[in-house]
């Protein structure tokens, strides 16, 4: 672990952040100085003087706005040495991330009524709000009786001043929507920081069902696997991103949402774009309940990679521990178990976790696994192409794409004739035209059924051995 190198792709823009860091507070302290000495904060800046309280308000204001402040320095130096470049996104769809405009803005927000209560933390409250055009968003504002906001207030008594502090994190998380544009990141709609109009900074984002883990062990692995995959794309991204490498430091499945089917990330307020400095390397620990991993002090005198191993970790501990191995295919269980193994230990960097999970992809899409099978499988099986069977007779089996029954994904016919196979109950199972994300086919298997009515993109597939005189 300690002979770990980052990996290639990124060397310019992290060599050039490892310069800037001795320069960073600095800098942003200068600009803040010039922009803001004279700006007062609610109640704290009263003229007849600062108590001590009023005064460390003041101090972390202006450590929020600094902090602000870097992420446009970051941002624009890293820019201007090299374009950010990911893999997985075509070259249009690259562009139009990067240019991409919130729309929404506090005119609209003013208009617009909460329909439903989504949630709420420390910081913010989540609504679910309605378009004009039927769309639905999330809002995020300030938590007026969140933790956050009463323990400031228990410190300072300074309401308004309070409110601009709390509402720093909605702030520095405009900001890292703004900059950090990905798939598997939550859409920034729009904002407004009118409090006129909208009783202080809103922010309208893409809207997601929160992640429930319970749900997703529950689920095909298919659709596990795709919530991992769509992770580590999302990390590798974060540890190459226009920021330079971002940690996560509130890693839990409660920061993420589900979206047409892909995990997103919803809270950045806690991401971090720094690495420790060290002096040795006992300074670069990565500590973790049941694990401790020690990284070496660079040159540079930073723990070069620590933010990425943190987030590999976590990916490792909360989500890939409960999601990867459970009822994973036969064919891919040794691609899954290396990945363990790695990430577990981490042994390998984020561009080679992510190598390995579209390995898994590839073999898991293929149909290797089906390759020793005869091709006379499915010869036990009478076809009706363009037929679709009504006044079904189901039967449950686990992990179904179908609660009330039992839906399956397959490669091919041959893959469905197989199951239908080995399921006892099984007569028949039905093709349609629709498809899982991968491309693989679904199947619906079945006990029995009433009659069959016509259905161009279907075919039923009848077992000779169970079916009776009557049914075929």
């Amino acid at each position: 672990m300690s002979g770990r190198t980052r990996p290639g792709g990124v060397t310019t823009a992290h060599s050039y952040y490892t310069k800037l860091q001795c320069a960073r507070s600095v800098r942003a302290r200068e600009k803040y100085d010039r922009t803001h000495r004279e700006k007062p904060f609610g109640d704290a800046a009263r003229p007849d003087g600062l108590t001590p309280e009023r005064e460390r308000l003041l101090q972390q204001l202006k450590e929020r706005q600094q902090e602000l402040e870097l992420l446009d320095i970051t941002f624009d130096n890293i820019k201007s040495l090299e374009v950010f470049k990911d893999p997985h996104l075509s070259t249009s769809d690259s562009v139009n991330y990067i240019n991409a405009k919130t729309v929404i803005g506090c005119e609209e927000l003013s208009g617009i009524k909460a329909v439903d209560f989504l949630g709420s933390g420390y910081t913010k409250t989540v609504l679910k709000a309605e378009l004009p055009q039927g769309l639905f968003v999330a809002l995020k504002s300030v938590n007026h009786q969140g933790t956050d906001m009463r323990l400031c207030m228990d410190d300072f008594k300074d309401s308004q001043g309070c409110h601009e502090l709390v509402s720093f994190k909605l702030r520095k998380e405009i900001v890292l929507l703004q900059k950090l544009q990905h798939p598997n990141i939550v859409e920034l709609k729009g904002q407004c920081q009118d409090s006129a109009l909208v009783g202080g900074i809103t922010t309208v984002l893409e809207q997601g069902m929160p992640l429930q883990m319970i749900q997703l062990l529950q689920s095909p692995w298919e659709e596990r696997f795709r919530v991992c995959l769509g992770l580590v794309r999302l990390l590798q991204y974060l540890t190459h991103s226009p920021l330079g490498s971002v940690a996560l430091l509130d890693f839990q499945p409660r920061q993420f949402v589900m979206a047409s089917g892909e995990l997103k990330l919803t809270d950045l307020d806690d991401a971090s774009i720094q690495e420790p400095a060290c002096q040795e390397d006992s300074d670069c620990l990565l500590q973790f309940p049941l694990r401790n991993f020690t990284l070496r002090c660079s040159p540079s005198k930073i723990c070069e990679g620590l933010n990425e191993m943190r987030n590999l970790y976590n990916a490792y501990r909360y989500f890939f521990t409960y999601l990867l191995p459970h009822q994973a295919p036969p064919l891919v269980k040794p691609l899954i178990h290396q990945i363990m193994n790695s990430t577990g230990d981490l042994k390998q960097s984020i561009n080679e976790t992510l190598v390995a999970f579209e390995e898994v992809l590839h073999a898991y899409k293929s149909g290797l696994h089906l390759e020793n099978l005869p091709p006379s499988i499915t010869r036990d099986y009478a076809v009706l192409k363009g037929m679709r069977s009504v006044a079904n007779m189901e039967y449950r089996c686990r992990l179904s794409y179908n609660q009330q029954g039992c839906v399956l994904s397959v490669h091919s016919a041959r893959e469905a004739a197989l199951i239908c196979s080995s399921h006892p109950q099984c007569t028949s199972f039905s093709l349609s035209s629709e498809r899982t994300w991968t491309g693989r086919l679904l199947a619906a298997f079945r006990s029995g059924f009433s009659h069959l009515v016509p259905d161009v993109n279907s075919a039923v597939y009848m077992r000779r051995v169970k079916a009776s005189g009557a049914v075929l």
